[in-house]
């Protein structure tokens, strides 16, 4: 069998069931049972057995409960599962075009690769917010702009929305030992130092719903920046000055109030600084989305974005919470 796509779900019945209906949908020219689907449901409340079982006479899945351990853990216990020569794995809140397996199958026939991953982008259906986080999260003049991509200041890691790996090496690096707080970087990372090959395949991409509004997009960011920091303490030489901008950016906000008493001409500078700022966001949005509604919201996610990924930053350095994440979900060995 050539893939097993790892889908671990946490109380989305209704997006698994999108994710699930785009896989029979898939244009793929070898058998749709080439592949298959392990389903882990990590300790839901809402289960999501019945939206599975829907496709059980549609695509070779299996579908596991477990008690709830993390998303990184229960990617392993898929892992433990897969039986395909390579493991492709999605958050439960993706959708893939139809073309998806196939440009991956044909980019591996041409390049070799050990792990790889692919872009995420906005469906039409999407609403407004939704393709306004997802300009944030994907433009080069945002936190987009570190993830690593053709235009990014950092090379490409996969991120565990849209990521691949080849048997081999789950087999010497084992999966991930950490389940939250950046636990797809460290696992990139480790995967890079054991000496595999790792690319992004640019065509591969797929639609990720993120987060329907922005209190949730915040709270999600959040906790990316805390995670950053805790990826700090695997591999301190991994925190790069890049990786602070978004902090930077947080502070120069504090200053502002403080600089229109004391300092006008530093907040009139920092002011046109921030328009200006805005105005590339905007016009840049508008080129990428084609919607002025979409990428005048597009410009507040990017500002929620990066205050949001900044606080978190902070926060974690003097309040650290991965040592009490760390308790409730020790580190796989």
């Amino acid at each position: 069998m050539l893939f097993s796509i790892i889908i671990p779900v946490y109380n989305r019945p209704h997006e698994l069931e999108e994710l699930l209906a785009s896989l029979t949908a898939q244009a793929f020219e070898r058998s749709v049972f080439d592949f298959e689907v392990v389903v882990i449901d990590d300790g839901s409340t809402r289960r999501c057995e019945a939206v599975a079982l829907e496709y059980t006479t549609r695509l070779r899945l299996q579908y596991h409960y477990q008690a709830n351990t993390g998303q990184g853990f229960a990617r392993n216990a898929g892992f433990e599962q897969a039986r395909g020569d390579y493991f492709l794995v999605f958050d439960s809140d993706c959708i893939l075009p139809p073309e998806y397996l196939q440009t991956v199958y044909t980019y591996l026939q041409h390049h070799q690769l050990d792990a790889f991953g692919g872009p995420d982008a906005a469906h039409a259906s999407f609403s407004m917010t939704q393709k306004a986080i997802s300009y944030a999260m994907t433009s080069p003049y945002s936190t987009g702009g570190i993830r690593g991509g053709k235009h990014s200041a950092e090379k490409f890691r996969p991120r565990s929305f849209n990521m691949g790996l080849s048997r081999k090496v789950w087999q010497k690096v084992g999966g991930y030992k950490i389940t939250r707080m950046g636990e797809d970087i460290e696992f990139a990372i480790r995967i890079e130092r054991a000496g595999f090959r790792v690319g992004l395949i640019r065509k591969a991409y797929l639609y990720h719903k993120r987060r329907t509004s922005f209190k949730q997009f915040y709270d999600q960011l959040h906790f990316f920046g805390r995670a950053r920091i805790n990826v700090r303490r695997f591999y301190p030489q991994e925190l790069k000055l890049v990786h602070t901008l978004p902090a930077l950016f947080v502070c120069f906000l504090l200053v502002l109030p403080f600089a229109c008493f004391l300092l006008p001409s530093l907040a009139q500078l920092q002011g046109l600084v921030l328009a200006l700022y805005a105005s590339l966001l905007f016009s840049d949005a508008v080129v990428k989305t084609k919607d002025l509604s979409v990428a005048s919201l597009g410009v507040w996610a990017v500002f929620v974005q990066l205050t949001a990924y900044g606080v978190g930053f902070i926060t974690e350095i003097f309040f650290p919470l991965a040592k009490k994440k760390q308790a409730k979900f020790p580190t796989h060995k």
